[in-house]
């Protein structure tokens, strides 16, 4: 693994690309060993502000260069995303603690995000006739205005897969980005933006500010003319709230306790194993990694015992190579986190099964991949999102009561079926209350399908991001309406009794032969 300083050396460039006009910077420590990784340029409300007015005038250029123009650029900068991957790889594991594999999912997901947006743009977002309410005597067509300058607030958790799912659709559209990277993310959203960059996007058309949320954070949504947002969904209310005051959209992924249900006709090794890589990839910091497993009884033992066998004998770590299966906590404050979690659980009656231990051997914030078992609703792990290290395991009757369970949260983010049957995993998917449901998966299946929408139901957000809806997200429709000439519009009363019979008549006959 490449030491702090050695990676310091080699990205010392990239943050220099932050909008920073003073002179504050702040440490920056890499998980694997707890030292100073780098220091980071702090921002201002004012750096803010300027970001936003010269991407405001850069984006009428970018929009009018149309869309073959900004495809190519894209593809370009896709080709650059896999050339540069081993460079991405380490940053991501430096910032993040995650594995080598894990941190590939990233790399991977922002190079397909890239070419989804750059091919599907034209098609989704050009101009198209639609069917007006007097065929031919009124011609109707619609066609799709970019928004502008777009505010992205981007968490850390997965820093470049989520900035991609923001980012590359809105400039795909037309629109510039100022986006606000959290401080231990920032050099993987920097050196992703410098392959944009060198693919021929223009500097200001994709700003990069950082600080706090109380200064950066506002002033970025006191600007924007869109809003996407990436984090809890305490802090997605208030940027809602203050969308809503000033009459502007916003695109919210939010705070989720996503469940698992478990069929009592899985193979339990099979089960087992991609149970532990849903709920601990990322080492749980995922919004829609899994912390609730409801298994059927009648399967419950032989799972159990082999989710426990597979837990027990993972390899941690944070080599930039293959050989770890999980990796480390983000920081200091994500292990307090979980330890409070695991305490409040065990003090109230909670049994781990497997994990429940700091592991500083090994890095300063690595833990043990945790499954709690007898937890009850006073318990704050039973309802209240942990983001990292610990899933609690509940047995159910059927698939009746699993269902029922799974739907019991405020949230409705993601979740997973795992069944013998496909067949019956569907008829469960169909009843569950959430944005997103993984059959046989934890959530890379539907994490990586870009074509899909990804969002969440009840107090896990607001819009979809990927997708056709991911797009359509950053553009103002404009309907353009025109008269043909073949039969005017009323235009005094006494036009009405003739043209008003016509009207019905026309009426009747699109009735008849099932026009629209």
């Amino acid at each position: 693994m490449p030491a702090p300083s050695q990676a310091t050396a080699r990205f010392a460039d990239l943050a220099d690309d932050v909008v920073a006009s003073g002179d504050t910077r702040i440490p920056v420590p890499t998980p694997s060993t707890g030292e100073t990784l780098h220091e980071l340029p702090q921002s201002s409300a004012d750096d803010v502000r300027d970001a936003f007015a010269r991407a405001r005038l850069a984006q009428l250029a970018w929009a009018r260069a149309g869309f073959a123009k900004r495809r190519e650029i894209l593809l370009r900068a896709h080709d650059l995303i896999l050339e540069r991957d081993e460079d991405l790889l380490d940053l991501i594991q430096l910032e993040s603690g995650k594995t080598r594999g894990q941190a590939f999912e990233e790399v991977f997901c922002a190079a397909m995000v890239t070419r989804y947006n750059a091919l599907s743009a034209k098609r989704v977002l050009r101009g198209r006739r639609r069917r007006a309410g007097v065929p031919t005597v009124v011609s109707t067509r619609v066609r799709y205005r970019p928004k502008g300058a777009v505010g992205v607030v981007t968490p850390w958790n997965y820093a470049l897969s989520l900035a991609a799912m923001d980012v590359i659709p809105a400039l795909a559209a037309g629109c510039a980005v100022v986006q606000k990277a959290d401080d231990q993310g920032a050099l993987s959203i920097l050196a992703l933006r410098r392959a944009f960059i060198d693919a021929g996007v223009p500097e200001t058309v994709w700003a990069v500010v950082c600080g706090t949320a109380g200064e950066v954070g506002e002033s970025l949504t006191d600007e924007a003319d869109y809003i996407c947002f990436t984090g809890s969904t305490a802090t997605g209310r208030g940027i809602a709230e203050k969308a809503g005051r000033r009459l502007v959209g916003a695109s919210l992924e939010l705070g989720g306790k996503n469940a698992m249900i478990v069929t009592d006709d899985v193979d339990p090794a099979t089960a087992a194993a991609d149970s532990a890589y849903a709920c601990f990839a990322a080492m749980g910091q995922l919004c829609v990694s899994v912390e609730r497993i409801y298994v059927d009884r009648k399967v419950a033992g032989a799972y159990t015992e082999a989710l426990v066998d597979r837990l027990r004998h993972a390899t941690l770590g944070s080599a930039h190579d293959y050989s770890a299966d999980f990796g480390s906590l983000a920081s200091a404050k994500q292990l307090e986190r979980v330890t409070a979690h695991l305490e409040d659980a065990l003090a109230k009656g909670a049994t781990v099964l497997v994990g429940g231990r700091p592991r500083p051997d090994i890095g300063p914030w690595f833990f043990e991949p945790t499954i709690l078992t007898g937890v009850t609703p006073e318990m704050t792990v039973y309802a209240e999102e942990t983001f990292g290290a610990i899933a609690s395991l509940y047995l159910t009757e059927d698939d009746e009561e699993a269902i029922f369970a799974a739907n019991r949260s405020e949230y409705g983010l993601n979740a997973a079926v795992l069944s013998g049957s496909v067949r019956r995993a569907q008829r469960i998917a169909d009843r569950l209350e959430v944005g997103s449901v993984n059959i046989n998966e934890g959530y890379r299946a539907s994490f990586s399908s870009v074509d899909a929408p990804m969002g969440g139901a009840k107090q896990s957000g607001l819009g979809r991001r990927n997708g056709p809806e991911g797009l359509l997200r950053f553009v103002e429709p404009v309907t353009i309406s025109a008269m043909t000439g073949v039969l005017p519009f009323a235009r005094e009363g006494r036009d009405y009794p003739a043209l008003a019979s016509l009207m019905v008549l026309l009426a009747s006959a699109l009735r008849a032969i099932r026009r629209r």
